[in-house]
């Protein structure tokens, strides 16, 4: 007969709230980061019909419009709550991302993340200050994440944008290696593609492997901070991110 002695030890259930995009399309790559014990609760943005410009990115990223999505998201009592989307989080620089955290905050979040302060504080854990970047918007979007960056003192290396406007979730793992094998990567820190609706997961340790510097993608920065915010740590995840393996990099 089980016992309470038998379950001593094993890891309480815990949860992350999530709020997506309308249009995002891989709730199942998310969940391949999680531990067992952790699950995702998520909610979507209104749909918006129109294209993936700036206007449609500064739209996803109204402060408003997150703050309600996160108190939908706050009945099972997730422990943190992460916005998902690298455009929404960066459209309006470092200012807007910080209002956007604010808002999560504000409507009961206990701790608050977004794809694109995550990606900054993980470029500060691998310590990388060049960035090589691969996007799947126009130039008008791709030139805002260049911009949020350098607010951060981040000079970005190479840059490459697919130019998509629609349906960036039929990108596949093909469409990323070619668009990454096609840049000149030398002086770069490391790479990061954008987007949490282009799949990565598993190109992380195979481009890693190719490359010789840190992969870094939207959904893999996304879940790195959700976690490290509900204090989850020891996850098994490719990539250096959650190994903390830069110092291997420099090394080779």
């Amino acid at each position: 007969m089980l016992t309470e002695t038998d379950v001593i030890g094993l890891p309480e259930p815990t949860g992350i709230g999530l709020i997506a995009p309308f249009d995002f399309a891989l709730d199942r790559e998310l969940w391949r980061w999680l531990p067992d014990h952790v699950s995702l609760h998520t909610t979507r943005l209104p749909y918006l019909p129109e294209p993936v410009t700036v206007q449609l990115a500064s739209a996803l990223g109204n402060p408003h419009g997150v703050r309600r999505a996160t108190r939908d998201v706050l009945t099972p009592e997730p422990v943190a709550v992460a916005y998902a989307c690298t455009s929404g989080s960066f459209v309006d620089g470092a200012a807007g991302e910080a209002a956007l955290v604010t808002a999560m905050l504000a409507a009961g979040a206990p701790a608050a993340v977004t794809t694109s302060g995550a990606l900054v504080s993980a470029l500060e854990e691998l310590q990388v200050r060049r960035l090589a970047v691969v996007t799947p918007y126009v130039d008008g979007v791709t030139n805002r994440l260049l911009a949020y960056l350098a607010e951060f003192g981040i000079t970005t290396s190479a840059s490459f944008g697919l130019g998509l406007l629609a349906d960036i979730w039929k990108i596949s793992y093909a469409d990323v290696v070619r668009a990454v094998t096609g840049m000149d990567l030398t002086g770069a820190d490391a790479l990061f593609v954008s987007c949490t609706n282009v799949p990565t997961y598993d190109l992380i340790a195979p481009l890693e492997q190719h490359l010789g510097i840190p992969v870094l993608t939207a959904n893999q920065v996304t879940m790195w901070a959700a976690l490290r915010a509900a204090n989850v740590t020891d996850v098994a995840a490719p990539g250096a991110l959650f190994a903390g393996r830069s110092q291997d990099f420099a090394a080779a």
